[in-house]
């Protein structure tokens, strides 16, 4: 009986370290993958190409999509904003440059890493995935929005808004690994056969 018990353990320890070690390497691809293209689409940047920038831009179009919103939001609370492709500018409010460390694409990669890791159906992994590319996408539009109000409403208190960046990935990672720790429970309570 214990030789079992112990082929069981040594088979679920096999799972979580080919789970873990999947997960830290589709990370480091995805991340670094990210700051690659980055560096391709981005003038001045160590691989850039021109055409890729132009045709193929999918981070300036995703600080476009978080950008547009934000400064919509801003303005339906009375505020006058402009805007251009990285910047958002709050008339007699702040001056806020959205960089590509503002994107959230580390923790879309360490989402995307996870849930390919993990050990599921391919419809639960979907549906996890758009749920968690859509909590962090609009986390980060209301994130640009409310510091663009705060800051405007509250302009002798900029300063104590510096730290903004580590405080929303703390909040993000907290509510990822809520949503994945719920997924998890859903998960692995369905039978593997229906």
């Amino acid at each position: 009986m214990s030789k079992i018990k112990l082929a069981l353990n040594s088979q679920g320890d096999r799972k979580a370290i080919k789970f873990v070690v999947a997960l830290f390497l589709l990370y480091l691809i995805f991340s670094q993958g990210n700051l690659f293209m980055n560096s391709i689409f981005s003038k001045g940047g160590k691989f850039y190409n021109q055409y890729a920038a132009e045709n193929l831009n999918y981070v300036q179009g995703l600080r476009s999509a978080l950008i547009v919103p934000s400064v919509w939001f801003i303005k339906k609370f009375g505020y006058y904003a402009i805007y251009n492709d990285s910047v958002v500018l709050v008339v007699n409010g702040p001056y806020m440059r959205i960089n590509y460390s503002c994107l959230g694409l580390g923790v879309m990669s360490f989402l995307a890493a996870f849930v390919i890791a993990y050990p599921a159906k391919i419809t639960d992994k979907l549906k996890i995935f758009i749920l968690g590319i859509l909590a962090i996408y609009l986390l980060n539009v209301s994130r640009i929005s409310l510091l663009g109000l705060l800051m405007s409403h509250f302009k002798s208190q900029r300063d104590n808004f510096k730290y903004h960046h580590e405080v929303f990935n703390v909040f993000v990672y907290i509510c990822i690994f809520l949503i994945l720790y719920l997924w998890i429970k859903r998960v692995n309570r369905q039978p593997e056969f229906t």
